[in-house]
């Protein structure tokens, strides 16, 4: 259940079933793991001076964040069909850019999709929101916190 202060999230299919198999992972592995490393450190005795219990402790927490973090994406997400249009950039898009003499080949995803990497990059990202709705052959000016960029859109899939 939603309500009216809840964000809906735009995500692409495929982002959306990698969220899921991460959250899998986390729930069935991962935190099982670092609650059985909680439980055999508490048997070391006392907790105040015990490095191991309070590292674990540390793990689970950040752990359960993702995972609470995921859940709350999963539920508010609305799956964005990715356009079979050539014509203009969306979410979905796989873009091709022109800097200069380099080329960039980018995907354009939803925000929690994002990897960090460059190949993904959020729609609501300088670069994505200055992408969103052009047309092949169209320049951009984005301002990024590495200066300011030229883009030439050169391919749409």
């Amino acid at each position: 259940m939603t309500d009216d202060t809840t964000k809906v999230i735009e995500v692409t299919k495929e982002g959306l079933e990698e969220l899921k198999t991460e959250l899998q992972e986390l729930e069935e592995i991962k935190l099982p793991e670092v609650v059985e490393r909680v439980a055999r450190a508490r048997e070391f005795g006392d907790l105040s001076e015990n490095s191991e219990y309070h590292s674990a402790r540390e793990d689970q927490q950040l752990i359960q964040t993702r995972i609470d973090e995921i859940q709350e994406v999963i539920a508010n997400a609305k799956v964005v069909r990715s356009s079979k249009s050539k014509d203009k950039v969306t979410i979905g898009s796989h873009v091709e850019v022109k800097e200069g003499r380099k080329t960039h080949s980018l995907h354009i995803v939803g925000e929690f999709e994002a990897d960090g990497t460059g190949d993904k990059i959020s729609a609501t990202s300088p670069v994505g929101k200055a992408l969103l709705g052009k047309k092949k052959g169209d320049t951009i000016l984005v301002n990024t916190p590495g200066g300011e960029k030229k883009l030439e859109i050169t391919t749409i899939n």
